[in-house]
This record gives structure tokens, C-alpha cells and sequence, in this order.
């Protein structure tokens, strides 16, 4: 029969549920509470259990049945006015209940629901490194002499002539430089902007958005005409990679086992030198053997499938964050983030769910849309900023960036200077690749098997920095290259270990809805005061002093700072804020009111 059921919540909260429409089983044993209407008579035989039926004679079974045929009208109109009278709250149940099955475009949980069906972690992390990879072979390809080519020359009254993009558009090398970090513009403003976007848009999504957006700028790229058009593709191709970037990671890490979540952030990082060595060698044997246009189009074929799966397979979603059309619909009532602050103490009950059922009312304008994502965006900044271990660690790792990003662009001048190295950019690019990759996956398995905790990611950070710092100071110091070369190599061994703990720490100590944020302030804040101002500042230091070896010792000694900076990290009160909003990745508000308000061995009766 149909009732009223009062069921307990998980915090002891007594949730009323109106249950309409379900069938009546007048084989069951327990007691049927009449409705309060009926007459006394007509409500004994209800509360007769199964077993005082069976005693009973043929005579008073039969007037038992008549009773409670009786009985059954009268509660299928009692049903009918509670159904009537409990309207909204029976609306909020099935609203809820609706978004809890998932409705019928809702995207799966990070940490709980049913996956997609092309879903394994394993099968995702391939995909997230090829991704990544794919990123870094473009950098590669475009610094490469097959695409970047040279300008046209003319020396003695014999005039070469020039090829790959600058000979092409006739570049100087302040163009040509401008055109290799155009994409760091896009890169830094539209990360914080995709970060912000997760909240109210389905990340897997915003991932796909952002290829396609890559992959018709690489084309864009092959179809340039002059330096400005080609500025604007490079521009563009930095907007595509944010998305990914400031969302890739935490994805690996909700998905990743949990005694291996660094090792598979670490396997994610050492895609960075591999796809730029990748990239060297493609740009080089595609340009040179075909044309430099035809570089950037391969790389445009080769992202294209990745972006197809980006719009067609079912997307996964983040922890922290659920999205699917009941969300966007019904706003406030199943995404905590965009209630007012007053509204978060609220109780599960029946009130609170019919107090927010949506309204009719929108914003119209464009412009206020804009301001409260601002807004939102300001409130989630303030909470990033407070987090004491996320400064700390973000500081460091500015600090190292500066000296690894000066390192890439002067390591081979400085070399060919200090130890007259016959092919120092060989030497250099050696070194960096297998050094990046056996170091960024060396330290996330060491992390991992120390048991991978914050305070244990600073102490390896900080340990692996300055000892690091140590062997690159040491090497530059020696005056045989036959010295240098195996205390550089190991010095940048031990620095590369640190990619992947720092970023486990940049996912770690925030709240989950707050790791896009977290990634795309960390790339920012690395590259704005880091490797970018560190190219042309250690180039103004060579101006002055013209001395590459106490140059290079200078800038080695930055990675002391970093050392310290992490190292003050071990002694700030941390804590894993990964579960911290609830075991199924939804906030603890918004777990009240999406709160399942009926038992699983109710559905039967329920459906």
C-alpha cells in the first residue's frame, strides 16, 4: 500500500517520504496502519499479522476480506489527497532521486557511478601521455632547424636563401622569438578561465574543447601567410593546451591506484622532454623532407582523434564536481558552489528540498553572468591563497623553473663557451632528455614507496633539490668537460625527481573543486615569474659580467632557494584534503541534498 515512511539520514536526521502509487501486497506479514479516516471497524482486519489470519475460521476470513477490500478504497483515496497535498515535497524526492540514478545524460562520478564502457584508468592515462606528449612534440617541432628554419643571408655578394618559417616570412630573431613563446599568452590567460569553467561545465568536456581548439590552431599554423596570422595561431594554440593542462592531472589523480598515484603523475610529466625531444627530431625529417607547413598539419591529423573521443564518449567527471542537465537546470539546489553562504547550513529535510526547487527567475545580461563568475572566481582565489602549504610549494617551484627554464634556452651557449664543445646543443639535449625522463619517474616511485603524504613530498623535494644544486653547481666548477659531464647528469637527475611530487602536492592540499584552479595558478605562477623573466635576466647578467661560467654558477644557486622554500614545507601543518568533502567526491551540502532519501530494497516498490 502506499504511505508515509519517516527514514533516518546518516547523520540522524529524520527525513519524511511520501511514497505514491505502489502496490498493495496483502500477503504481507507486518502491521498496514489504517488511514486515520476509516471507522474502527472497517480498520481491524489491517492490523491482523499473517499469522492471527491463518487462526481465524472460513467464516471471519471471509468478513476480513470484505473489510479489507474496504479498507483498500478508502486508502487509494487517502493517497490520492497526500499526493496532492505533498505535491512539492514528492517533486524534490524524484528530482533528487532522478539526479542520483544519473538521469539520462548525467556524466559518471570521478569516484563513484558507473563508468563509461571504453573506461579503465589505465586505458585514460595512455591517453591523457599521448595528449601530453603530442603538446610538447609541437614545442619541439617548431624550434626545431627543419621548421624554424633561417633567414635569408647575404655575405661577400653571395646571398643564401632562407627556409622554414622565418626565411619564409623574412623574420629577425626578435620576431622569431616572439613567434616561439606567443603560445605562453594564450596559455596563461585562458587557464585560469577553464579552471574556473569546470565549475559549472563538465571538465572531460572542457578537455575536448580545448583540442579542438589546439588542433585548429596547429592547422592554422600550416596555413599562415605572414608573421601575424602565424602570432595568432601560436596565440591560440596556448588556449587549447590550458584546458588540458589545468585539467589532465586531476583527473590522473582520482583515477590512479592509490598506492601508485605519484608514479602515474610522474609517468604524465616525463611525456614533457620526451615529446620535446619527440618534437626535434619530427620538426627536423618532416620539414626538411617535405615542407615546414606540412609539420604542423601532421601534428593537427595525429590530436584530431583524441578530440572526436572527447565529444563522443560518455565524459567522466571530477571529484568534487557534478555535472549533468538536472545540475545546470535545478542550479542551486544540487551545486553547492553557486549557493549563497546562508544557504549552506541548510538541513536534508522535506523543507529545505521544496525551498529549493528552481525559480523563474535568470540573469539575462551577459555581463552579470560574467560578474558572478568573477565573483566566484575571486572567492575561490582567496581560499587558494590561504592555503599556507600551496604558497609554499608554488614558491619553490618558481624558483626552480627560473633556473631549469634559463638552462634550456642558455645551457648550450654557456657549455660551448666554458668547455668548447664541438656540439653542445647534442650534449645539452641528451642530458635534459634521459635525464628528465629516469628522474621525473624515479621520484614519483620514490615518493610513492615512502607512502606518498605532503610532509613526505617536501622532504623529497627539498632533499632532492639541494643535492641536485650541489652536483650542477660542482660541475660547473670543474674545468675538464670529461667533470662536468657526469656531475651535471646527475645533478639533473636528482632535479627532474621533483615534477611529479610537486604537482601531487599542488593536487593534494586543496579541496578537490579547487584542483583545476590550483594546476592552472601553479602553470601560471611558474612561467610569469620563472622561465620566462629568467631567459632574458641571466642574458642581461652575461652582458654585464661576460663570464658564462660565474653566470651559470648564479643561476645554479637559485635551486638553493627552491631547496629552502620546500623545506620550510615540512614543518607547515599539512593536511590530504583528497577525501575531505565526502567519499563519493560531492561536497558535504551538497551530499545532504542529494541524499538518497529512499533505501535500495525500496526501489522495487518505489518504480
Amino acid at each position: 500500500m502506499g504511505g508515509s515512511e519517516v527514514t533516518p539520514d546518516s547523520d540522524g536526521a529524520r527525513v519524511a517520504v511520501v511514497v505514491v502509487g505502489a502496490p498493495v501486497d496483502s500477503s504481507a506479514s507486518g502491521p498496514v496502519t489504517p488511514p486515520p479516516a476509516l471507522p474502527a471497524a472497517a480498520a481491524a482486519p489491517a492490523v491482523i499479522s499473517g499469522e492471527e489470519a491463518k487462526r481465524e475460521s472460513l467464516a471471519a476470513a471471509a468478513a476480513a476480506a470484505a473489510a479489507e477490500s474496504k479498507q483498500e478504497t478508502a486508502v487509494v483515496e487517502s493517497k490520492q489527497e497526500a499526493a496532492a497535498a505533498t505535491g512539492l515535497q514528492s517533486m524534490a524526492v524524484t528530482v533528487v532521486r532522478d539526479d542520483e540514478a544519473g538521469g539520462l545524460d548525467a556524466s559518471t562520478s570521478g569516484a563513484a557511478g558507473e563508468k563509461p564502457s571504453w573506461f579503465t584508468p589505465r586505458r585514460l592515462l595512455v591517453m591523457f601521455c599521448i595528449i601530453n606528449m603530442l603538446n610538447y612534440v609541437d614545442r619541439g617541432a617548431i624550434a626545431s632547424n627543419g621548421v624554424n628554419g633561417s633567414r635569408k643571408s647575404c655575405t661577400g655578394g653571395t646571398c643564401t636563401s632562407g627556409s622554414g618559417i622565418q626565411g619564409d616570412f623574412n623574420l629577425n630573431n626578435f620576431e622569431d622569438g616572439v613567434l616561439s613563446s606567443a603560445f605562453m599568452v594564450g596559455l596563461l590567460v585562458a587557464s585560469p578561465i577553464f579552471a574556473s569553467l569546470a565549475k559549472i561545465h563538465n571538465p572531460f568536456r572542457l578537455i575536448g574543447v580545448g583540442l579542438l581548439v589546439w588542433t585548429i590552431a596547429t592547422a592554422g599554423c600550416g596555413c599562415s601567410f605572414d608573421f601575424w596570422s602565424i602570432t595568432i595561431c601560436r596565440m591560440l594554440v596556448g588556449v587549447g593546451e590550458a584546458s588540458f593542462i589545468s585539467l589532465a592531472a586531476p583527473f590522473i589523480d582520482d583515477n590512479a591506484p592509490a598506492a601508485q598515484k605519484t608514479a602515474w603523475l610522474a609517468m604524465f610529466y616525463m611525456c614533457i622532454p620526451t615529446g620535446i625531444a619527440v618534437g626535434y627530431v619530427y620538426g627536423g625529417l618532416v620539414g626538411n623532407r617535405l615542407h615546414w607547413r606540412a609539420a604542423f598539419w601532421g601534428e593537427s591529423i595525429l590530436m584530431l582523434p583524441f578530440v572526436i573521443l572527447g565529444f563522443v564518449i560518455k565524459p567522466l567527471e571530477l571529484k568534487g564536481f557534478t555535472h549533468n542537465v538536472k545540475t545546470k537546470k535545478y542550479g542551486t539546489m544540487l551545486n553547492p558552489e553557486l549557493q549563497d553562504e546562508t544557504k549552506q547550513g541548510m538541513s536534508a529535510g522535506i523543507d529545505d528540498l521544496s525551498g529549493t526547487l528552481p525559480q523563474k527567475h535568470s540573469f539575462s545580461s551577459f555581463g552579470n553572468k560574467v560578474m558572478t563568475e568573477i565573483y566566484y572566481f575571486g572567492k575561490d582565489m582567496k581560499e587558494l591563497l590561504q592555503e599556507k602549504v600551496y604558497v609554499i610549494n608554488v614558491l619553490g617551484y618558481i624558483s626552480y623553473n627560473f633556473v631549469i627554464g634559463a638552462y634550456s634556452y642558455w645551457g648550450p651557449k654557456a657549455g660551448r663557451d666554458i668547455y668548447h664543445m664541438a656540439s653542445a646543443d647534442l650534449m645539452f639535449g641528451g642530458i635534459t632528455i634521459v635525464c628528465g625522463i629516469f628522474g621525473t619517474l624515479a621520484g614519483g616511485f620514490i615518493l610513492d614507496k615512502i607512502d606518498s603524504t605532503i610532509s613526505n613530498a617536501f622532504k623529497l623535494l627539498s632533499g632532492a633539490t639541494f643535492l641536485g644544486a650541489i652536483f650542477c653547481f660542482g660541475a660547473f666548477c670543474f674545468k675538464s668537460l670529461y667533470g662536468f659531464i657526469p656531475f651535471f647528469s646527475v645533478g639533473e637527475l636528482l632535479v627532474f625527481a621533483t615534477q611529479a611530487p610537486v604537482n601531487y602536492v599542488c593536487l593534494h592540499c586543496v579541496k578537490p573543486s579547487l584542483r583545476p584552479l590550483s594546476m592552472a595558478m601553479s602553470t601560471v605562477s611558474i612561467h610569469i615569474f620563472g622561465d620566462v623573466p629568467s631567459s632574458p635576466l641571466v642574458g642581461l647578467l652575461q652582458d654585464k659580467i661576460h663570464n658564462w661560467r660565474s653566470t651559470a654558477l648564479t643561476l645554479t644557486s637559485i635551486l638553493f632557494i627552491a631547496a629552502v622554500f620546500w623545506f620550510i614545507g615540512i614543518f607547515v601543518h599539512s593536511v590530504d584534503r583528497f577525501n575531505e568533502q565526502s567519499e563519493h567526491g560531492v561536497p558535504a551540502v551538497e551530499r545532504s541534498n542529494l541524499r538518497p532519501l529512499l533505501d535500495e530494497n525500496e526501489d522495487t516498490r518505489t518504480s
